[in-house]
């Protein structure tokens, strides 16, 4: 911590690009750096044992002074990302993890006890549906999944022993869009806590917590790193909400890292001008898939043919740069489109600079029974697409002339 240092961050009122930028910096920065400095140590030194005494002391009260211990409980850079993320989500505090799922399954873990009882929606990623139904299982800490967008399931699926409602918005790979503000009035009145996955959207697109949600979780490792140069998660909501992850992250070692944190502050830098280009250059090419000849459906919350559109636009600023559609082929068909593709890497992940094409039955659930890809909707002939920073027509053009193999 900078001595006579002063926070310097430009609050919710200020615009995407200058919370971006500045939100939760502290100036002047150790020898007046305009960067953030890599505090690149394990282990941080005391003056004095009453120096101990206090930082154990404030350690205990779950007060943060700016005094460092052990690299497992806190790290300067570390601190200055999460204060950019909980400004970004208008959170009071956020957790910095090791990824996407270090963030989620902390969050479960810290929140549900044997005999504790936690209803997810079923579009939520493969990941978190196993963790959840097999893993949480061996703790006697039951799940029940629920079709994402009926309310009425969701309603009745909950039990006295309910103390985690759990989504995604938009889902992955269908983009269906959760309504916010009625998931959180029934966890309200439920006396169970909401906690959203919004990695797709963005805080740029969207903030659950606006909407009543209780907590939100991103993998960092997308849109908010931005380069496909790392991996991290994030949990953001209340101080009162945040301090038990503290707590656990200490015991549990999924920590994130300095290096990590200096490589999304700077991502996050981009993250407006980014998320920005990435909306308009996917509402570009889901209005040319859904005219292609060769394509059989398209799913993009911006296009007005999909369910989700009126809510979408309710409560989101865009509409983010993932495209699911089906072609007009069989698998092997559907294999020679994804082949032809001359910019695009078939690759996992999303969120990055290089735009990705992903085969989903194929590379999500390679491994899954006939039965769960049916129920996932994992269909031989569905594509997803996420947009990069190429320019759009010329995204436009490769999908154009790969999708002629199949016309």
């Amino acid at each position: 911590m900078v001595e006579n240092s002063q926070t310097a961050s430009p609050g919710p009122q200020a615009g995407p690009s200058t919370r971006s930028v500045h939100a939760g910096e502290v100036r002047p920065r150790p020898h007046h750096a305009l960067i953030e400095p890599i505090f690149q140590t394990s282990t941080y030194t005391f003056d004095s044992i009453a120096d101990v005494i206090a930082y154990e002391a404030a350690h205990a009260a779950g007060r943060h002074t700016g005094v460092y211990e052990y690299g497992r409980y806190g790290n300067p850079t570390i601190a200055a990302a999460e204060a950019r993320l909980a400004a970004l989500e208008n959170a009071e505090s956020a957790i910095l993890l090791a990824s996407g799922m270090g963030a989620l399954t902390t969050t479960f873990l810290a929140y549900l006890s044997a005999g504790d009882h936690i209803v997810i929606t079923d579009d939520s990623y493969r990941r978190t549906r196993q963790f959840c139904q097999q893993f949480l299982a061996r703790f006697n800490v039951d799940c029940t999944v629920v079709p994402l967008g009926d309310y009425e399931a969701l309603e009745a699926a909950i039990r006295p022993q309910t103390r985690i409602l759990f989504s995604e918005t938009p889902s992955n790979p269908y983009l269906r869009i959760l309504d916010l503000e009625r998931f959180a009035e029934i966890g309200r009145r439920r006396n169970a806590f909401t906690v959203v996955d919004a990695t797709l959207a963005t805080p740029l697109n969207v903030r659950p917590l606006e909407w009543g949600i209780d907590l939100v979780i991103h993998s960092a490792t997308k849109y908010l790193g931005g380069h496909n140069d790392l991996l991290a998660g994030v949990v953001a909501g209340n101080s009162e909400m945040i301090q038990p992850l503290r707590g656990l992250v200490g015991v549990l070692g999924g920590i994130s890292d300095p290096n990590t944190a200096y490589l999304l502050l700077r991502g996050l830098k981009t993250l407006s001008v980014r998320v920005a280009h990435q909306n308009r250059t996917a509402q570009q090419i889901a209005g040319f898939l859904k005219e292609h000849p060769a394509v059989e459906n398209v799913w993009y919350p911006g296009l007005k043919t999909h369910p989700g559109h009126e809510l979408a636009c309710r409560q989101m600023q865009g509409f983010g740069g993932l495209i699911s559609f089906t072609v007009r082929a069989d698998l092997q068909g559907t294999y020679r489109v994804i082949d032809a593709l001359r910019i695009p890497y078939l690759s996992p992940s999303l969120g990055g600079a290089e735009t990705l094409v992903l085969h989903p039955a194929l590379m999500a659930y390679y491994d899954g029974s006939p039965e769960e890809k049916a129920q996932a909707g994992m269909v031989d002939n569905l594509i997803r697409l996420a947009v990069g920073l190429e320019d759009p027509q010329d995204l436009i053009n490769d999908l154009d002339q790969a999708l002629q193999v199949i016309c």
